[in-house]
């Protein structure tokens, strides 16, 4: 055990996408934590040799338990019971905040990283603060490049740049009308869905200079929402008498269709091409129950897929982190009654939704020991 686990320990980055969600979380609930980089020596001399791989955020619970990844660091407290508890109590929207808090840690990673890189030159000085928080000049010049690296996988090309920037757009304009009305995607505290999104939206969109004025002057509602997921408590005091509850009787507010059009116009069809990818590696290799998902614990990608983003060709990397986000989904939908079962289905149909989720495939994702495995029945 790291001698500074007397309290919860995040270890993760200001600029992080993913530790953003673990660190909004923690202060929605008022989960007392302390934050260190990844180059603390703790990191470095006890997380890192036992989660084998240098991944951020991790926390290191007080009698020593380590997570690793944002999501299980939420179902860990979820599990003990919080104070605004981030699951819906209804089907559908449970089905559709696990959706969309899918597009907000795998599909958004391309509106990140492209803000993030493609305007280099124009943020350059506060990029290099950034990187070189906790660690020293020449890792941050390191790390940098690679991250930059990651944009062909990530389908950000010459002929995608222009839309993904239109998707922002369209994004923000989206979600400003929504945070007009709600303080929250659907109600008054965040689900999973809010969770999902600030990753991207905070980190990188809300942060980085050129993404953050964009949003700041053309979208104040959201820039608000990013202020009031990232504060302590909920931070709604531009919603007097609102309430702590999600929106009554499952319903779905009207100014959330817009997104889940977005959304399925987005994820398609490159998820269904990732899933099939991952059906045929199934298939061929046939991996035996646990068996990781690749064959190096850093490793997240299993192969590439050719398929397109909003009508433009782009090559795309697999990670069986999204069927293991998505399936949660699956997992709402078997405890639901037949009728509401047909109903969360129907809804999902008018979107062209229905198709986000797993389903039976013969195989999951799981993780054991801190790294994706095949899960087999």
């Amino acid at each position: 055990m790291s001698v500074s686990s007397s309290v919860n320990v995040l270890y993760g980055l200001p600029h992080s996408l993913y530790t953003g969600i673990a660190r909004s979380y923690l202060r929605t609930q008022g989960i007392a934590y302390l934050e260190l980089p990844p180059a603390h020596a703790d990191f470095v001399e006890w997380i890192l040799p036992t989660i084998k791989r240098s991944i951020v955020p991790v926390l290191e619970t007080p009698d020593g338990e380590i997570i690793q990844d944002s999501l299980d660091i939420i179902d860990h407290f979820e599990h003990q019971g919080v104070p605004y508890p981030a699951y819906p109590e209804g089907s559908l929207q449970s089905v559709l905040s696990i959706i969309l808090q899918y597009y907000g840690y795998q599909a958004m990673l391309r509106h990140a990283m492209h803000y993030r890189w493609s305007y280099l030159g124009q943020q350059d000085v506060f990029l290099r603060h950034a990187f070189a928080t906790g660690s020293d000049a020449a890792r941050a010049e390191a790390i940098m490049a690679r991250m930059q690296s990651y944009l062909p996988a990530l389908g950000i090309n010459a002929d995608t740049v222009p839309l993904i920037e239109r998707s922002f757009e369209n994004l923000l304009d989206i979600l400003d009308a929504h945070f007009a009305q709600h303080p929250f995607l659907f109600g008054g505290r965040p689900s999973v869905a809010d969770y999902g999104l600030i990753g991207p939206m905070f980190a990188h969109l809300g942060r980085d200079p050129v993404p953050s004025d964009l949003m700041k002057r053309r979208s104040p509602n959201v820039f608000r929402w990013v202020e009031r997921m990232t504060a302590p408590g909920l931070d709604t005091p531009d919603f007097p008498g609102y309430g702590t509850d999600f929106i009554a009787a499952d319903a779905i507010p009207t100014t959330l269709e817009p997104l889940l059009e977005h959304v399925a116009e987005e994820i398609f069809p490159e998820l269904t091409a990732k899933y099939e990818c991952m059906d045929a590696l199934i298939a061929e290799h046939q991996p035996e129950d646990g068996q990781p998902v690749a064959s190096k614990a850093h490793q997240r990608h299993v192969g590439q897929v050719e398929t397109t983003f909003r009508g433009a060709p782009i090559t795309s990397g697999v990670a069986p982190y999204s069927m293991y986000i998505l399936r949660r989904a699956d997992q709402v939908l078997a405890q639901a009654s037949d009728s509401e079962q047909s109903a969360v289905q129907a809804y999902l149909h008018r979107f062209g939704l229905e198709q986000a989720l797993p389903g039976e495939r013969g195989y999951n994702v799981a993780r054991r020991n801190h790294i994706e495995v095949w899960e087999r029945p």
